[in-house]
């Protein structure tokens, strides 16, 4: 589904990920660790084509991102659902307004511009509230919701554009432990439940031994790690995380996980201005 040959990721001609490869397949759940500024927005972005592919081969289902046409890209764009660590929602909609715009893209432009949904839409935006638990507030404005509500109102609407691929960037970094690991059970049952692949970057390294069925480390300008939760030693986490013997001489992993960031900016210097244009080209917004 997706495959990387000797792929190099950068901005402007500079590179930030070198001589990546990498395959992954439907249905997988994919947690990529690693410190801020390391490149995992990098590799997460480039799946939607933000950005520079600076060498190598670069494929995402039927799609080449080297040399991909306009129209292709936005139809690429389509079929990927993408999850916000500050949500992204509009607030003073409600819930189920919130949910039922990620299958505008589907609609025709009359009425999606008035917000009409037919029967057969509405019972699938009902469908994604109870995935997510949220029927109880349907109605209720996001700006009135709690921030884990609020991250699973933008789950519901990610999975409205019925997605092949969905991608989470540092989803539960916001939110109470509480509220993450209800997070972290949606995203597993959507998993599990719809086939959807998820790949999610992850600053709490519990949860991505928890749920990730595969775990991507990058450090170093490159994949250092890609393996099962149970194949990740602390030789790896020592290397991920830069942790030195000498540094740290009885360094376990649990001190490992502590010392990790909670949040932080993203490290792609286009990332924060531009993020919101595939997602809306992806909408027909």
């Amino acid at each position: 589904m997706i495959n990387l040959e000797n792929v190099t990721l950068g901005y402007n001609g500079k590179p930030v990920l070198n001589n990546v490869n990498l395959h992954m397949e439907q249905g997988e759940f994919v947690g990529i660790i690693g410190l801020s500024g390391a490149g995992k927005s990098t590799l997460l972005m480039s799946l939607i084509g933000s950005i520079d592919i600076l060498a190598g081969r670069y494929r995402v289902g039927e799609y080449q991102l080297g040399n991909i046409s306009k129209k292709q890209l936005k139809e690429l764009r389509s079929r990927i659902g993408f999850i916000f660590q500050g949500y992204n929602l509009v607030d003073r909609l409600s819930v189920l307004h919130n949910i039922m715009s990620g299958m505008l893209g589907r609609m025709p432009l009359p009425r999606a511009l008035v917000k009409c949904y037919d029967r057969d839409s509405l019972a699938r935006g009902y469908e994604y509230m109870q995935t997510v638990d949220l029927v109880d507030v349907a109605h209720q404005r996001c700006d009135a919701l709690s921030g884990g509500q609020r991250q699973r109102v933008a789950i519901a609407r990610a999975l409205a554009q019925e997605p092949d691929i969905l991608l989470a960037d540092e989803p539960v970094a916001a939110l109470d432990p509480r509220s993450a690991t209800r997070v972290m059970d949606i995203l597993n049952t959507i998993n599990s439940r719809y086939g959807v692949t998820i790949i999610a970057n992850l600053h709490h390294l519990s949860f991505a031994r928890e749920y990730c069925s595969r775990i991507i480390g990058i450090a170093e300008g490159g994949i250092v790690f890609d393996g099962s939760p149970a194949e990740l030693a602390q030789a790896h986490l020592d290397r991920i995380y830069h942790v030195t013997n000498s540094a740290r001489p009885e360094e376990n992993v649990a001190e490992v996980e502590r010392s990790l960031p909670i949040g932080g900016a993203s490290p792609c210097p286009r990332f924060n201005k531009n993020i919101l244009i595939p997602v809306k080209e992806a909408a027909g917004i």
